[in-house]
């Protein structure tokens, strides 16, 4: 599985002109489910997006994680996170989890978010959004649960 999150002042997913999900400050995680991603996968990036020291302390160093911030969470689904352009001109998605498998994972991640007890609002899957956000920092980050050390 492989996440970007973006440290947002706000955020909002429309779905034909209609707002489905939008937060304030806080997580913008685009999430991408490969194909073969396992149980352990889910838990790692659920657990490393939740506990990420990305939120600044009272001295302005990155010292807090999201849930020690009590800030919010907008998760939308990105297959395209696992676009392979290294060959042609038009990206290859053989990577990304089938849809059935990947919206299983999609909504288990939520749910493991949400057991945070954090505000969480979602996009919805496998539709046309329009994601619309206000970057902070900016702090932009990539996390992909097969490059563990």
């Amino acid at each position: 599985m492989r996440a970007i999150l973006q440290r947002v002042q706000r955020a909002k997913v429309e779905v034909d002109q209609k707002v489905v999900g939008e937060i304030g400050p806080g997580w913008l995680i685009f999430l991408g489910v490969r194909a073969g991603d396992q149980e352990s996968d889910l838990d790692y990036l659920a657990d490393k997006c939740l506990n990420l020291r990305a939120f600044s302390d009272p001295d302005g160093k990155m010292n807090l994680s999201i849930v020690e911030k009590s800030a919010e969470i907008l998760v939308v689904s990105q297959f395209t996170l696992y676009g392979d352009c290294r060959k042609g001109r038009r990206p290859g998605f053989s990577e990304a989890a089938p849809p059935e498998i990947a919206e299983r994972f999609y909504n288990e991640f939520v749910s493991l978010i949400r057991r945070s007890g954090l505000k969480v609002a979602t996009g919805t899957f496998r539709a046309h959004m329009n994601v619309e956000l206000v970057n902070d920092g900016p702090v932009t980050l990539i996390l992909d649960s097969q490059k563990l050390v």
